[in-house]
C-alpha cells in the first residue's frame, strides 16, 4: 500500500471557495447610478465599454451624457473604474481585480446626427 503525502492545496481550495461564496454577487441593477457629461463637438463617435453593456441612445443635446451603474462585491480585491472622451473615443473601463465580482451597465446619450460606433464597427442608436 502506497502512502500519500497530505497536501495543503486542499485546504487552500476550500478557503478561497469559500471566500468567494462569502463574498456574494455584484449587481449593476443595485447599484446607484453616476453620470458625467463630456463636451463634443464632433461628428463621429467611437464607444469602447470593453464587454460591458451599453445602451447607445440618440438624444437632443449637444453633449455628450454617461450614466454608470458600478457594483462590487467582496473584500479581498481592488475596483478600477475610468470613463474619458479623448479624439472622438470615448473608453469606459470598470472591472475588479483580486477576489472581488463586479457588474457593469452604462447609458451613452448622443446627440442626434451623430455616426456612433461600438468597439469600432457602426451601431444603430435607440431614441
Amino acid at each position: 500500500m502506497v502512502q500519500r503525502a497530505k497536501s495543503g492545496y486542499g485546504v487552500v481550495g476550500l478557503v478561497v471557495a469559500g471566500l468567494v461564496v462569502l463574498a456574494g454577487c455584484a449587481d449593476a441593477a443595485d447599484a446607484t447610478p453616476e453620470d458625467k457629461t463630456f463636451t463634443f463637438a464632433g461628428q463621429r463617435l467611437d464607444v469602447r465599454s470593453h464587454g460591458a453593456p451599453a445602451d447607445l441612445v440618440a438624444a437632443d443635446r449637444t453633449d455628450v451624457k454617461v450614466t454608470r451603474w458600478f457594483d462590487t462585491s467582496g473584500k479581498i480585491g481592488s475596483a478600477k473604474e475610468s470613463w474619458t472622451l479623448d479624439g472622438g473615443v470615448l473608453e469606459l473601463r470598470a472591472g475588479c481585480s483580486g477576489l472581488a465580482d463586479c457588474d457593469t451597465k452604462y447609458r451613452v446619450e448622443v446627440p442626434r446626427g451623430v455616426a456612433v460606433l461600438r468597439d469600432g464597427r457602426e451601431t444603430e442608436l435607440r431614441g
